[in-house]
């Protein structure tokens, strides 16, 4: 995988030669065995790149929020612990459930996302908040992530890719 371009190279190990081009007698069983590459044909046929992640959230906002207004509310006034209870009322609604994720998100999300159920795309390291990020990279795809928090207010993270 080229860290430069975020796509996959073949590096012949006889002649020690690299090509972008799938070599012609390479079958796309041996390339389904190479480590890795499972995970690399899911991202690259979803628009995803290798060092990117893609994930659906849940955001509570509050009044302490960079920005505590939302699609639902002009002005937040709630607290960050009412922020909190209010999530922990989604987490016990959700149990697990991607779907019933998407559901909530579609419905509750503070953020414009709701209306895609949550979905943020793929994004790489640097373009998220940094709690945000690294609850997003430290779960694996299908986890739901305990509550976090941003500058942005309070979320639920659900690795999707």
């Amino acid at each position: 995988m080229s860290n430069s371009r975020g796509v996959a190279y073949f590096y012949n190990t006889t002649s020690k030669q690299s090509v972008w081009e799938q070599p012609a007698d390479l079958t796309q069983d041996q390339i389904n065995q190479l480590p890795g590459a499972k995970e690399y044909l899911s991202k690259a046929k979803s628009g995803g790149k290798a060092d990117q992640v893609r994930a659906s959230h849940l955001l509570v906002k509050h009044r302490d929020s960079r920005r505590p207004s939302s699609w639902k509310e002009p002005t937040i006034t709630r607290s960050k612990e009412e922020a909190i209870e209010i999530l922990r009322g989604y987490e016990s609604t959700i149990g697990g459930s991607a779907e019933k994720f998407g559901e909530l998100a579609s419905q509750h999300s503070d953020c414009s996302s709701h209306a895609n159920s949550g979905d943020l795309g793929w994004f790489g390291r640097g373009q998220m908040q940094k709690p945000f990020e690294d609850a997003a990279y430290g779960l694996q795809v299908g986890e739901i992530s305990e509550i976090i928090s941003s500058d942005s207010g309070v979320h639920l993270v659900l690795r999707t890719g």
